[in-house]
């Protein structure tokens, strides 16, 4: 399998999907797929999937098409799931509270580790199984637990003073979803989560229909 690091970014943006309707299809106990297949489910033509797939030595064979076992387990070690990471959510208002309870993200390898938040009113309560930690204890936490990637989900005008501290306790990745843009230090990676970007798009797309 090749280098990672040499896969464009523009594949490593794809290769989640890829790897969700593998996942559907172990799941199916489908043994082999073909990219004409593959096309027909994700809506993607079955050329441009041979050639995502090849950038990391993932090629079919002719009659027989791929392997969905070796193919998911390939996305999943470029994508580095297979390690599992750690992951603390800041913020229990609504958002926060739909995250905690989202299922996914633990059968995709990321385990939840605390939730945080400054409303005196919340801290000592449940989401779920996860009770409402203090924002103030955070550090300590971080240095305990030593969590990978921390997921933003307050207030803008906080978004900023949460993702500094965050980085600067040693977490090296966040999730943003304030509605603002973050940009860190070069040693940490942000994704900017914007819900509202993704309706005005479907607006656009609606709009004359």
């Amino acid at each position: 399998m090749s280098d990672s690091k040499k896969i464009s970014y523009e594949v490593i943006k794809r290769l989640p999907r890829y790897y969700r309707y593998l996942g559907d299809l172990r799941k199916n106990n489908i043994v082999r797929i073909s990219s004409k297949e593959l096309s027909e489910k994700m809506n993607v033509t079955a050329s441009q999937i041979r050639q995502d797939l090849n950038c990391f030595g993932g090629s079919g064979q002719k009659g027989y098409g791929y392997n969905v076992e070796s193919l998911y387990k390939s996305i999943c070690e470029i994508l580095g799931l297979e390690r599992g990471h750690k992951t603390v959510i800041i913020g229990a208002g609504n958002l926060g509270k739909a995250l905690v309870l989202y299922k996914s993200f633990e059968r995709r390898g990321f385990i939840l580790t605390g939730v945080f938040d400054n409303d005196e009113a919340k801290i000592g309560t449940f989401i779920g199984e996860h009770v409402i930690l203090n924002i103030n204890t955070l550090p300590d936490f971080i240095a305990k637990h030593k969590p990978d990637i921390g997921i933003i989900a307050v207030p803008k005008e906080k978004a900023g003073e949460i993702a500094l501290l965050l980085s600067q306790n040693g977490v090296k990745g966040l999730v943003n979803f304030s509605y603002t843009d973050l940009s860190m230090l070069k040693d940490v990676e942000v994704e900017n989560v914007h819900i509202s970007d993704s309706l005005m798009t479907l607006s656009y797309r609606i709009k004359d229909k």
